[in-house]
């Protein structure tokens, strides 16, 4: 991997770009199942430079992204070239500012004729993904050299097709569930080696969901043991679901850390074996909440790490961030949790990167425009961007790690 430490902010086409008419999320938000619609988002897709401006001023070095595959392919085996020269010219203005481009090429969104054909649980899937990559990787393993191909596939799997309010909507499914999530895996595996084949140097990895998972009581043989079963079925199962083991279908391994999981037994049903949450302060602990629900953990982060750092391979934060309205509570959680990340760095855990989630405030899915993550603030009628107090304590962090330089 380069010398330096990637240091940088996330961001999703579809949350920021606007105009995404061509997937799977459009029809849904146009259908009026959903309160929110995208519309023109943060109109990213046309003041992409204006983004890279600040986050050059912000000191950051890197930048995650993704490619919208149904921009690419709005009609099965119709590809379009403009569409991907667009990108080309963002990952170019990234690599003028000497920000290196960290490029997703799936994150949740699908193009609409793919899920209306069966979508990630289709026997089809793998080879109309491949397809895609094929497409996409010659040119841009020319630009880039750190991709990652599958954003969150047990978030993905779990709200698309266990709890049914993501689409495609399906009935409740944990067979289909499963059969999305090993779709996406060997989807992965198929990326991995076309991006390889492309380029030698390349670096590889996924953006896996990683909460902490903690037993509610410790010395409560159930609580453990729901414990331990969540914490494979979030943070081990899909590591077995390559077909090959970690360190030969990854570089890297990308870890989305937002939260803490406090689980107990609770007899519910089939679901049982996972655990409840208790969200309850447990003895004479306090706990904070962002507005999204999650509780505030910074050492999560540096717990998480240690957990992942079993596989030997280098591992990079590609998410972390809050939804929150309280800006002193934003900076705070910005400096709790690059202090975790510091302490995970100083146990010589192989962290290579840092990316906040997210540059500005985007549409959030079923939740909106009114979860804020953003280091800078979007007033959404007029396309301002406004830097918060957070991303000066992150600019500070993100100059400290090295002198500026070009991307490796």
């Amino acid at each position: 991997m380069t010398d330096r430490f990637l240091c940088g902010a996330s961001t999703a086409s579809h949350q920021v770009e606007g105009g995404n008419r061509f997937n799977d999320w459009w029809e849904y938000e146009q259908s009026g199942r959903l309160p929110f619609r995208s519309g023109d988002a943060c109109r990213h897709f046309e003041l992409y430079e204006q983004d890279f401006d600040l986050a050059r001023k912000l000191g950051h070095n890197a930048h995650r992204f993704s490619i919208e595959w149904s921009r690419i392919e709005p009609e099965e085996g119709r590809w379009d070239r403009a569409a991907l020269s667009h990108y080309e010219s963002v990952i170019d203005a990234l690599l003028e500012r000497g920000i290196e481009p960290v490029v997703t090429l799936h994150h949740f969104t699908n193009p609409a004729w793919f899920t209306r054909s069966g979508g990630w649980t289709s026997r089809h899937s793998v080879e109309r993904f491949r397809r895609y990559v094929e497409f996409v990787a010659p040119v841009l393993a020319r630009r880039v050299r750190y991709f990652l191909t599958i954003n969150e596939p047990t978030v993905y799997v779990k709200r698309a097709y266990v709890a049914g309010d993501w689409p495609p909507c399906r009935p409740r499914s944990w067979l289909n569930g499963l059969r999305a999530m090993r779709n996406q895996c060997r989807a992965h595996v198929v990326a991995y080696d076309l991006l390889h084949e492309c380029r030698r140097d390349a670096m590889v990895g996924v953006a896996h969901s990683a909460p902490y998972v903690e037993a509610d009581d410790p010395g409560r043989t159930l609580d453990r043991f729901v414990a331990r079963v969540r914490d494979f079925a979030l943070n081990g199962l899909p590591f077995l679901l390559f077909g090959r083991r970690p360190r030969a279908a990854l570089d890297f391994i990308g870890l989305n850390y937002y939260t803490r999981q406090v689980v107990c037994w609770r007899p519910r049903g089939a679901g049982m074996l996972f655990g409840a949450e208790n969200k309850e302060p447990r003895g004479h602990e306090s706990r904070s909440f962002n507005l999204l629900g999650w509780e505030i953990y910074p050492d999560g982060l540096r717990l998480v790490l240690r957990r992942f750092a079993r596989y030997g391979l280098p591992m990079i934060v590609t998410e972390n961030g809050i939804a929150t309205t309280d800006e002193q509570l934003r900076t705070a959680f910005v400096t709790d949790h690059l202090a975790a990340l510091d302490a995970a760095r100083a146990e010589a855990l192989p962290v290579s990167g840092y990316f906040y989630w997210s540059l500005m405030d985007n549409f959030e899915w079923t939740e909106g425009v009114g979860a804020r993550f953003g280091l800078a603030a979007v007033d959404f009628d007029t396309q301002a961007r406004t830097v918060r107090p957070a991303a000066g304590r992150f600019r500070d962090y993100c100059l400290a790690q090295s002198p500026r330089s070009g991307p490796g």
